[in-house]
């Protein structure tokens, strides 16, 4: 089985926060579908005929795709690729674009899961990340959607936000609960180099994002969801049973899966490959055929470090006796020797020959990581 995800790279005003590759304008939107369909018939053998059991449109802001633009796209994928009977095929959207007849007319593609770019129901945090939806457009889009007949919505939520309090950030979450929403993904703000928010900090124009205000934030999420019956199945998703990414556990899972557009990644299980991060240069190399792709092939480090990578960050774990199958003697001793602080400090555990991280170490994932990778 493996994953389609192609890469909307079109936005209608940056987020401060925002550090993915997109673009204001639109003005190059035709050109950049013929590429990206002409990408998807080049790379047609990537992943060597496998069931495609995902598709996910993301960016971006994939919803600023007409209904036409997107079965435009999803022919071309089931023309060249073996789809999968029981497809999983997500939008994201930013609330916005989701009126009553977008909403009407998306329901008349394939599109079966929604991932609604939420991220808050207050509108002072709105403001402060400069998203362009207002919090009475977050709430309805959700809304219309269900009223849709789509019940495989996620929403993201952002936490962390400089002052705010405990239980704004609690509504924010009670606020999805109301709503019904199975599944959230939920992501403590960060500042990247080169956002605007960044230069905002620098220039004491914006309060520093606080770890301790944003660990916080963490304990009540992970809390509220258990209260609720959601499971935490990766460190930043919550999902009610069934309702679980499919196209996100595949990555975490290691499989294969090809990423169309400008910066969109691919990987095959042994190599990893990236298309070029600019829409004109895009555009060009596809217009002569050419692929603007960098590819690297990946080390039995590589492998391994992002075995832990991945499977640490998720409910499923990383399984000892696949480190020794997979990758030797050498790194299993290792991994085993790194873990032993960590789970002096009940950071980590081992259960079933599983290594996983517990409760209590979840928010140092990262940190944990960096302490076990094989260098």
């Amino acid at each position: 089985m493996a994953g389609i995800y192609l890469h909307i790279p079109f936005c209608k005003q940056a987020c401060f926060y925002c550090d993915f590759h997109f673009s204001v304008s639109l003005k190059n939107k035709e050109a950049l579908l013929k590429s990206l369909e002409t990408e998807l018939i080049l790379r047609k053998d990537y992943l060597q005929n496998s069931p495609i059991e995902t598709i996910y449109f993301g960016g971006g802001t994939p919803s600023l795709l007409t209904a036409d633009e997107i079965l435009r796209l999803f022919e071309v994928v089931s023309k060249n690729y073996h789809l999968n009977t029981e497809i999983e095929f997500t939008l994201e959207a930013n609330p916005d674009d989701l009126t009553a007849q977008k909403v009407k007319e998306l329901s008349k593609t394939p599109i079966n899961r929604f991932s609604i770019g939420i991220q808050s129901f207050f509108e002072d945090d709105l403001k402060f990340m400069n998203r362009v939806h207002t919090a009475s457009e977050a709430d309805s889009s959700v809304k219309r959607v269900q009223d849709a007949g789509f019940d495989n919505i996620t929403i993201d939520l952002i936490y962390g936000i400089p002052k705010m309090s405990a239980e704004k950030w609690k509504a924010n979450l009670h606020q999805s609960f109301d709503l019904k929403v199975p599944n959230l993904s939920c992501y403590a703000l960060t500042v990247e180099e080169k956002t605007a928010l960044h230069h905002f900090i620098k220039t004491n124009k914006y309060p520093t994002v606080s770890d301790e205000l944003a660990y916080k934030h963490f304990q009540i999420l992970v809390d509220q969801t258990a209260q609720h019956n959601f499971i935490q199945y990766e460190l930043s998703n919550f999902g009610k049973e069934g309702y679980f990414s499919k196209h996100n556990i595949s990555y975490w899972m290691g499989k294969s899966y090809l990423g169309i557009g400008p910066s969109a990644h691919s990987y095959n299980g042994y190599s990893r490959s990236w298309n070029i991060a600019n829409n004109p240069k895009y555009i060009k190399s596809l217009t002569l055929n050419e692929l603007p792709i960098t590819t690297e092939i990946l080390t039995k480090t590589n492998l391994f470090n992002e075995y832990l990578m991945t499977g640490l960050r998720t409910i499923f774990g990383v399984s000892v006796l696949v480190v020794e199958n997979r990758f030797g003697l050498e790194f299993k001793n290792h991994l085993l020797k790194q873990v032993e602080k960590h789970q002096q400090l009940q950071h980590a555990e081992i259960k079933d020959h599983t290594i996983y991280i517990t409760l209590k170490g979840r928010f140092l994932t990262d940190t944990i990581l960096a302490d076990l990778f094989f260098e």
